[in-house]
């Protein structure tokens, strides 16, 4: 267990009153929020920039639409409305029992279920109102195209550009609801391997939801094959050629490119592990 700065108790105090925090412990860190977790009680997540807190009040609301949808799984509702601690945002959601599969366990059954879960919510008006932010930016491809490749060192930027080609490619599908980041923690099951829950929903967008697929990649990919089609496979794996899913989905849904330099730091080592290439 990690454990919790002063200024998080401090925080988890003022949101929940009353509320034990002896057996309280800091998650490990996110890039988004800090979380403060309180077994059996609430999660505090604070925000670490000037962005997450000023698009927290939305990403709650996601949570609310949710938690009322009648979903099959549980999702973290709110229990506090948001609140600024100076330059920070905070809010306190319900915790979510059980706990996360290890990486490369589960089967296709699991991997099938979760995603067909999250792909099955009606991405109605209101929820799409609150989720899709692909006008306040530009195209995750422009920032690709003009912000990350030309910052790559020069042996990696014609293969990206090819694979960034072959991702433009795909055909169009309809929009479906993507989580964004179904992997580790973030999918919790009970003892028995039903699915209780799906946390952290601040990557959520309209979107193909092969983006899903290949973050499930957390469980193997040939567990994926199994779980999807032969097209979502394909696609997947399109996607997550670019530069690892994980880092793909931090350009998209208008979301500026707020640390070039930090996103070529991060994706270079997984190009690196990846993509064999002549030397």
């Amino acid at each position: 267990m990690i454990k919790a700065a002063p200024d998080l108790l401090e925080i988890a105090s003022a949101l929940l009153p009353g509320t034990s925090l002896d057996d309280a412990f800091a998650a490990p860190d996110g890039n988004i929020h800090r979380v403060l977790l309180i077994p059996g009680a609430a999660a505090v997540r604070v925000s670490r920039r000037p962005l997450a807190a000023a698009s927290m009040p939305r990403r709650v609301e996601v949570l609310r639409y949710l938690a009322s949808a009648g979903l099959p799984f549980q999702v973290p509702e709110p229990l506090t409305p948001v609140t600024t601690f100076g330059d920070q945002a905070a809010v306190a959601v319900s915790w979510i029992d059980g706990a996360a599969l290890p990486e490369g366990a589960g089967d296709p059954s699991q991997v099938a279920e979760v995603l067909e879960a999250v792909r099955s919510v009606p991405l109605d008006g209101a929820l799409l109102a609150v989720l899709d932010d692909r006008a306040q930016g530009p195209s995750w491809s422009e920032i690709i195209a003009d912000e990350v490749i030309p910052r790559l060192p020069t042996r990696w930027q014609s293969e990206s550009r090819r694979r960034l080609d072959a991702c433009l490619a795909l055909e169009p599908v309809p929009d479906a609801l993507v989580h964004g980041d179904l992997s580790g923690s973030n999918v919790h099951w009970s003892a028995g391997g039903k699915l209780l829950g799906i946390l952290d929903w601040d990557m959520a967008m309209p979107g193909d939801p092969a983006v899903d697929a290949a973050q499930m990649a957390w469980h193997g990919w040939d567990n994926v094959r199994l779980a999807v089609s032969a097209d979502v496979y394909r696609r997947a794996r399109t996607w997550d050629a670019l530069f690892g899913v994980e880092h793909l989905i931090a350009t998209m849904n208008g979301r500026p490119m707020t640390s070039p330099d930090g996103f070529i730091s991060a994706i270079v080592p997984w190009l690196e592990a990846n993509v064999p290439m002549s030397r």
